[in-house]
C-alpha cells in the first residue's frame, strides 16, 4: 500500500466516478474501493467527498440511484451511469487528457534548455 497519496483536482472525482460506473452499477463503498484499488491506493476517496459528488452527478442527470442489497446483504444505494452520463464521460475524459497533456508539456519540455 502506498503512503504517497495525492489530492484530487476539482472535478476529477466526478470523472473517476463516471469511469468506475462504466463497468456497471455499484454502491458508494464499492466505487470508492475501485478507485483506490485501480490507483494502486494513491487516491483515497473519503465519504465526505464521495457522497456530495454522487448527489451532484444525480442532479446533473449523469447517474441515477436505486436501492438494492450489497454483497453483505445490507441495504445500499446503487448508482448507475445514464446515457447522458456516458456522453459526459467522453467529454470529461477529453478535457482531462488535454489538461494532463498541457501539464506534461510544462513539466517535461520537449527540448530542455531551448528558448
Amino acid at each position: 500500500m502506498s503512503t504517497d497519496r495525492v489530492e484530487l483536482l476539482q472535478g476529477t472525482l466526478d470523472l473517476l466516478i463516471l469511469r468506475t460506473l462504466l463497468t456497471g452499477p455499484s454502491h458508494g463503498y464499492a466505487i470508492a474501493r475501485a478507485i483506490e484499488q485501480n490507483s494502486d491506493d494513491v487516491l483515497q476517496i473519503e465519504q465526505g467527498s464521495l457522497y456530495p459528488a454522487l448527489h451532484r452527478l444525480i442532479k446533473r442527470g449523469w447517474i441515477t440511484a436505486q436501492d438494492g442489497l450489497s454483497e453483505t446483504r445490507r441495504l445500499a444505494k446503487f448508482y448507475r451511469l445514464t446515457p447522458t452520463g456516458r456522453k459526459q464521460l467522453v467529454v470529461e475524459t477529453g478535457k482531462w487528457e488535454k489538461l494532463a497533456g498541457a501539464i506534461a508539456r510544462i513539466l517535461r519540455p520537449a527540448e530542455e534548455g531551448k528558448a
